[in-house]
């Protein structure tokens, strides 16, 4: 416990977030019972648990300064990445964790009730077949993705999800000029952010889009 909490502490002084201790504590915690899980229903190609800090907390959490507004929701979001940990550290923003794969939601659905996370919500299905029609529709702020799709295939499949304020937050290894230039002409390029992460996970960026 004290190596992972070592490397926690590590890494979150790279990426420059500083947290309260009861949400590092929910981290740590939010991670083992991910490798617990792991061994059993292959969530993760991620097998070490050590890695899972950089892997998977730390570049989740690099992209949390800049969240602008309430409602993000997270496609592909897999075990609940980027969404559960940036939900941790940021208590007063709501995450809508969508994935077409049973096995991911349930384990999203455990790490609410076990960890009592009020600000995560997880959703069974697919992007292109995802309906908002609800009596009050939720307007996301972001729609975010980490290792999901292309930036084309990503604001072609979670179109509906946006209206024209809603931002694509897609977090990205490097920042691709033949993937950016074959996005919509319906949309922009708001900013290319190179996250500062440690090195282990190589280059970063996060691309953030918007309707034209």
């Amino acid at each position: 416990m004290a190596r992972l909490e070592e490397k926690l502490e590590k890494g979150l002084k790279h990426i420059n977030i500083d947290i309260p201790a009861e949400q590092k504590e929910l981290l740590l915690n939010f991670i083992k019972l991910m490798d617990k899980w792991n061994k059993t229903y292959n969530l993760t190609s991620v097998r070490d648990v050590e890695q899972m800090i950089d892997k998977h907390l730390i570049d989740s959490l690099a992209v949390s300064g800049f969240l602008e507004g309430v409602n993000f929701i997270d496609v592909g979001t897999g075990p609940g990445l980027p969404g559960i940990p940036l939900a941790i550290i940021n208590p007063d923003k709501n995450f809508y964790l969508l994935d077409s794969q049973s096995k991911r939601i349930n384990f999203i659905k455990q790490v609410k009730r076990e960890f009592n996370i009020k600000n995560i919500f997880p959703i069974l299905g697919r992007c292109e077949n995802f309906e908002n029609s609800q009596p009050n529709p939720i307007h996301f702020d972001g729609i975010l993705s980490r290792a999901f799709a292309s930036l084309k295939d990503m604001l072609m499949l979670c179109g509906n999800m946006a209206d024209e304020d809603t931002k694509f937050l897609a977090l990205k290894g490097q920042a691709d000029s033949t993937e950016l230039s074959e996005i919509d002409a319906n949309y922009k390029i708001i900013s290319i952010n190179k996250l500062n992460v440690p090195q282990t996970l190589g280059e970063r960026h996060l691309i953030v889009i918007g309707k034209k």
